[in-house]
């Protein structure tokens, strides 16, 4: 299989189901259970502070959140129901801005980086918890007055479901965008395994091209870094229809029509049809989700900022606008 550059970009940047022996994903499906169990404390306790009232204004423009020995920048900056983006793997809030932009003026906006991305720093340690712990370090640090929505890249939209899952006071309602997929099937099977391996490497090359030039797009993850998260990913979204049980809040899911490319040849339609096959899958299970889907493939929320943009506001209203 021969894959463009641009597929390459968006398939990695999602999960991948671990094709693993069967001893290796129980052994991985079970310590991702231990650690989702540990994180419904953490969670609730680490975001309590953010529904308990204000203890203080933080003004609008960027500050930095430490934790867990990294540190997290923010940026905070608009007015109105406030909106927290949380980016996915391999993409940073830099990555977000036009979004967030064209929200700004209706919303009150909140962004973030995830530890190893762009100026937060580098970690010790990688993986899905350590992830939702970043969430979850922004959240406790918001003066918020109102509970916000969530709007998720990628990663970033399952790291939104989880929290939710486990903190729903502290979450409105939830914008999921290309992620979160509860696919019923392997997205990817043994054969693919070297193809997937190799596309890490190559992302994890340009990406040390962006650190030299130390931009605000720079990711500090290695290829081994991207492609054991991307499989530790697939053992979370394999339980994902859990999480989603938990949820009462809103959710809207903005979904790319065409997630491997348009190309006809290859496994890519399989890969596009598996991803819708997964979406319905989870409405047949929660009927109440809201789904819109965009001609584009996982670059989507770069290059349709517009349309995501306008979806949101139908969705989740500004405050103060009309319903009917």
């Amino acid at each position: 299989m021969t894959l463009t550059q641009g597929q390459a970009l968006s398939i990695i940047g999602m999960t991948k189901r671990t094709v693993a022996s069967a001893a290796s994903a129980v052994s991985a499906a079970s310590a991702v259970s231990a650690v989702s169990a540990a994180n419904a404390v953490s969670v609730a306790s680490a975001v309590s502070a953010a529904s308990e009232g204000a203890r203080r204004h933080d003004p609008p423009g960027a500050f930095t959140v430490h934790h867990d020995g990294v540190t997290i920048p923010v940026t905070r900056g608009g007015r109105g129901r406030p909106l927290v983006f949380c980016p996915g793997l391999n993409s940073t809030q830099a990555g977000l801005h036009e979004l967030a932009e064209l929200l700004r003026r209706d919303y009150d906006v909140v962004t973030f980086d995830l530890r190893g991305h762009g100026p937060a720093s580098a970690a010790d340690r990688y993986g899905f918890d350590a992830f939702l712990s970043d969430l979850v370090a922004v959240l406790a640090e918001l003066d918020l007055p109102t509970a916000p929505v969530l709007v998720g890249y990628s990663l970033g939209a399952d790291l939104a479901v989880h929290c939710a899952a486990q903190c729903a006071h502290a979450v409105a309602g939830l914008v999921l965008i290309d992620g979160a997929n509860p696919l019923p099937e392997p997205f990817i099977t043994e054969a693919d395994l070297a193809e997937f391996r190799a596309m890490a490497h190559d992302l994890a090359t340009q990406q040390a091209a962006e650190r030299v030039k130390s931009t605000a797009h720079q990711v500090s993850l290695t290829a081994q870094n991207i492609f054991d998260l991307n499989l530790e990913i697939d053992v979370v979204r394999s339980a994902i229809l859990d999480q989603y049980r938990r949820i009462d809040h809103p959710i809207t899911m903005i979904m790319s029509t065409s997630i491997a490319g348009d190309s006809l040849e290859g496994r890519a339609p399989r890969h596009n049809q598996l991803w819708q096959a997964g979406i319905e899958r989870l409405v047949r299970e929660r009927p109440h989700v809201s789904t819109s889907w965009i001609t584009a493939d996982h670059r989507l929320v770069f290059t349709h900022a517009q349309d995501i943009a306008e979806i949101i506001r139908s969705t989740f209203r500004p405050a103060g606008s009309a319903t009917f």
